[in-house]
């Protein structure tokens, strides 16, 4: 589901729930819900202009506009790992402030994992990673996305394996172009884990969460640095 946060006739804000890639994301804090009837808020965005209580507004909104169209929990996660680049802070590191003043249940942190950071302070996901290897549909946007940060493309760098007699896959491209591009290995301690019920008073008082509610964050994670 796709919603937009409207000023007059401009969209200032969208939110997006959708279906996460493993199920337990949404079976672990609500045992006895399913994709049906439970979503993760995968994205917002506000346009900086935006008032700063427009996202506890937008985020109100959307529990009563979900539950509206049968959902009775909603999931999200914030990052709160900071990235910095030669001295420039590319993300601060978020600790889920709008989830706490919007009383999301803080239940704790998601898998801890090791992320492959790119240059421009993103990561490339495990997923996108898989699509390279495997040849799967959306191949070409990852290896776009390598090319622009400074990897020899792969048809490039195959063509020139055939005239020495040998095959290049885009498995063996890939952490070629990682290492061309200059991305790095990170532990990440994983990301704050947030719920709430949604629909009526009564649900969201009686509604099961499968995990123990923890003491809200209170401060980013260590620096990461390159």
């Amino acid at each position: 589901m796709c919603f937009g946060l409207l000023d007059g006739e401009h969209l200032v804000g969208v939110a997006v729930l959708g279906v996460p890639m493993h199920p337990a994301v949404l079976t672990g804090p609500f045992p006895t819900l399913d994709a049906g009837s439970a979503a993760e808020l995968s994205r917002m965005v506000l346009l900086d202009e935006v008032p700063a209580n427009a996202e506890s507004f937008l985020l109100a909104r959307l529990f009563r506009l979900a539950a509206a169209q049968g959902l009775r929990g909603l999931v999200a996660f914030s990052d709160p790992q900071p990235r910095v680049r030669a001295g420039e802070l590319l993300m601060p590191g978020h600790v889920g402030h709008i989830y706490r003043v919007t009383e999301g249940r803080y239940l704790g942190r998601g898998t801890a994992r090791t992320l492959t950071m790119l240059p421009d302070g993103t990561v490339l996901s495990a997923r996108a990673a898989q699509k390279v290897r495997a040849a799967e549909r959306g191949t070409a946007g990852v290896q776009a996305r390598l090319v622009a940060m400074g990897a020899r493309p792969f048809a490039e760098m195959a063509a020139e394996c055939r005239r020495a007699g040998a095959d290049l896959t885009p498995a063996a491209w890939l952490p070629l172009a990682l290492a061309q591009v200059g991305a790095r290995r990170v532990r990440h301690r994983g990301n704050h884990r947030f719920a709430w019920p949604v629909g009526d008073r009564g649900w969201r008082r009686r509604c099961p969460v499968g995990l123990v509610e923890l003491p809200y964050p209170t401060g980013p994670d260590p620096v990461v640095a390159w």
